[in-house]
């Protein structure tokens, strides 16, 4: 099975300091959805790995957050994509769960769910914690330069061996490339 795993803001969605806290705030990068569609056509399984502490902040709710989720996944399958599946760790940031990213609790579950051992499975952020929690289960670590990629690309702790590229659709085009 191929699968990706990929961060949500910053990386599908451009992202906001502010949070994506509405459906309406939810904005694609451009040429992200077209590219989960290539994927999913090419037979990967595009899993999103998301954190999503808005909720343990009490700036939205579950409800918000799976609204939210459901217009990206309609976005994506109407240019004939889909994501099969979204994980979220709703905890906020000084939480001590292991399902928050740098943790890799998110990928751990997503590799029991899927069974599949993540070993070389490409994990795409916008952040040096999206990049680490999937480098800790063994996954390909690529950085786009969107949302907080530009700063991240010069961030001492990106993972060694970080592939960077100026967009999802620039990732989803060079695994495309890559011989089966």
């Amino acid at each position: 099975m191929k699968l990706i795993i990929l961060d949500r803001d910053g990386v599908i969605n451009v992202d906001s300091a502010q949070f994506i806290k509405s459906p309406e705030e939810w904005k694609p990068i451009p040429g992200s959805l077209e590219a989960i569609g290539r994927l999913a056509e090419a037979g990967y399984r595009v899993v999103v790995a998301t954190n999503q502490s808005g909720v343990g902040r009490g700036l939205f709710d579950m409800d918000t957050l799976n609204a939210i989720n459901e217009k990206m996944i309609k976005a994506v399958a109407a240019v004939g994509g889909r994501i099969d599946a979204i994980f979220f760790c709703p905890h906020a940031a000084d939480s001590t769960c292991e399902c928050r990213k740098p943790k890799p609790g998110m990928f751990r579950e997503i590799g029991e769910r899927f069974h599949i051992d993540l070993a070389g499975v490409p994990t795409v952020g916008d952040s040096t914690r999206d990049l680490i929690a999937g480098v800790a289960v063994g996954c390909t670590p690529y950085l786009v330069r969107t949302g907080k990629g530009e700063k991240t690309a010069v961030d001492p702790e990106l993972p060694a061996g970080t592939k960077v590229f100026p967009d999802l659709a620039a990732v989803a085009s060079h695994l495309l490339s890559l011989k089966p």
